[in-house]
């Protein structure tokens, strides 16, 4: 990878979804992009630009020292922090085991807090601009059946960015979130429903990547807190 004047973004979960989209589109406005993800088998990333480290995010014990490794690895300035694994297990409480409970919080939320933990410290210190962004949800926002531990992770990243932003107002680092509707993405393989099949039916990853961009190029001063994003209409089908 070659050091390049717009810095490096560091993105998790960038081997599909909305990830892959946001570190397609940061490659092409001409940042660096580190990304973070279980595995890259499925993403064909070639770019000069591009590295990548393969990393459990759900494996909370583990984080600290291995993200040490990684912060103690990188030669140039980041521009960005670019939180945005993450898993659904949808269900009815009492449906949902204790195991995926923990799995949707730990990988959702806390996997968030200890990766933002151990970067904050070096990103304070630059003198340059900074922006923490997190993928959230329109889950962040209301409450909905089947899904109350995905959107209990989900309200405590919007909680949590918002302490957050306070924290870092008096240095260069900006923190900011992207709450989307359905996304036609990956996410869904392993559900048993997905947006229905009209375009107006769910966002594309694209989109949200886009917003992302809006974010990075905002005037250095302002903050670009919260944006929601919806599909022009909302439609639910179970799958075969």
């Amino acid at each position: 990878m070659t050091e390049n004047e717009k810095g490096l973004v560091v993105v998790s979960g960038a081997s599909s979804g909305i990830g892959l989209a946001m570190t397609n589109k940061l490659l092409m406005e001409g940042y660096s992009v580190l990304g973070l993800a279980k595995e890259f088998c499925s993403a064909e990333i070639t770019h000069e630009n591009f590295s990548s480290v393969e990393i459990d995010l759900a494996q909370l014990d583990k984080l600290p020292n291995e993200l040490d490794q990684i912060i103690k690895n990188i030669s140039e300035p980041i521009r960005g922090l670019v939180n945005n694994a993450g898993i659904g297990k949808m269900a009815f409480l009492e449906q949902l085991s204790v195991a995926d409970m923990r799995l949707v919080m730990e990988t959702n939320f806390l996997s968030h807090a200890i990766v933002t933990k151990a970067f904050l410290p070096q990103l304070k210190k630059q003198k340059s601009l900074v922006d923490i962004v997190f993928t959230g949800s329109e889950a962040a926002l209301v409450g909905a059946r089947q899904g109350s531990i995905y959107c209990a992770s989900k309200f405590a990243v919007r909680g949590f960015v918002q302490a957050i932003r306070d924290e870092c107002a008096r240095s260069q680092v900006r923190v900011s979130i992207l709450n989307p509707g359905a996304v036609r993405t990956p996410f869904f393989d392993k559900l048993h429903f997905e947006p229905g099949g009209a375009k107006e039916n769910a966002i594309e990853a694209e989109d949200v990547a886009d917003l992302l961009i809006s974010i990075f190029n905002a005037r250095p001063g302002t903050v670009i807190d919260e944006i929601k994003l919806s599909p022009q209409a909302h439609v639910w089908q179970r799958k075969e």
